[in-house]
Formats: C-alpha cells, sequence, structure tokens
C-alpha cells in the first residue's frame, strides 16, 4: 500500500512538473502577446498625434488684423442656419496669457476674449466693383 501511494505521489510529481512548464510557457506567451499589443497601440496613438498635430493652424494675430468670433451662446436658439462666427471686429492689443482685446469696426468700444475663439477674416478689404455689360441680341437674318 505504502509503495503505491509513493508511486501515485511520483506520478503526480511529474504530472504537476510538465503541467507546470506548459502552463508557464502559456503563461510568458500570453505576457507576449500582450506586450506587442501595447506596443501597436503606442505606435497607433503616436501616428496619430503627429497627424492630428500636422492639421492644426497656428492661429497668430497681430494688431490692426481682421478677425471673426465664435460665438458659443448660439446653442440656447434653435436654428441651423444662424452663423456661429461674428464679425469682424480688429485686433487692438494681444496680452501675454492669451487674452486678446477687440473692437467691432465701426465702434470705439473695446472687449477682450480668449484667442481660441477668435479666427482670422479672410473676407474683401475694400468694396467690390460691380460692372455690368448689357448683351445685345444678334441681328435676326431674313431668310426666304
Amino acid at each position: 500500500m505504502e509503495l503505491e501511494h509513493r508511486a501515485l505521489w511520483a506520478l503526480r510529481q511529474l504530472n504537476l512538473d510538465t503541467m507546470g512548464t506548459c502552463r508557464i510557457t502559456e503563461l510568458k506567451e500570453l505576457d507576449e502577446f500582450r506586450y506587442h499589443a501595447f506596443e501597436s497601440t503606442r505606435l497607433y496613438k503616436e501616428r496619430m498625434k503627429i497627424i492630428h498635430d500636422k492639421n492644426i493652424l497656428e492661429r497668430s494675430f497681430k494688431p490692426g488684423d481682421r478677425v471673426l468670433l465664435y460665438n458659443s451662446r448660439l446653442r440656447l436658439f434653435s436654428g441651423k442656419l444662424k452663423p456661429r462666427w461674428l464679425g469682424s471686429f480688429c485686433v487692438v492689443e494681444i496680452h501675454p496669457t492669451g487674452v486678446v482685446e477687440i473692437a467691432a469696426e465701426n465702434d470705439s468700444c473695446t472687449f477682450k476674449v480668449n484667442r481660441h475663439r477668435l479666427k482670422h477674416y479672410l473676407g474683401m478689404d475694400n468694396a467690390k466693383l460691380v460692372s455690368m455689360t448689357h448683351l445685345l441680341e444678334p441681328p435676326m437674318l431674313n431668310m426666304p
């Protein structure tokens, strides 16, 4: 009986050793798979950040520039066709904290806004000249 017990114990130890090494290799493979997943995610995030940063335009304003102001309080009204940008305003002063002092073109009152709410106004500086040309009908040819 004692011999059978020792033989069973030795067999169990042998099986546990082989199963243990198999389990350890499976855990190492799982850790390696997880490492590759984290690495590919990191590389993907780096590429997306580079693409995103490439599309960001630097908005640097100078005194005298014409700008449009983003109307963030427009959400209270239901209207899809209302413009979100108000303008045009003239930049008066730029503070180092990112605050820009602007004034309406026909008003001397100035107010301060965050520079992230502004974008350059690319409209026409002077009045548009319109020339009209009247086209005459071609003379009718009398054909017999």
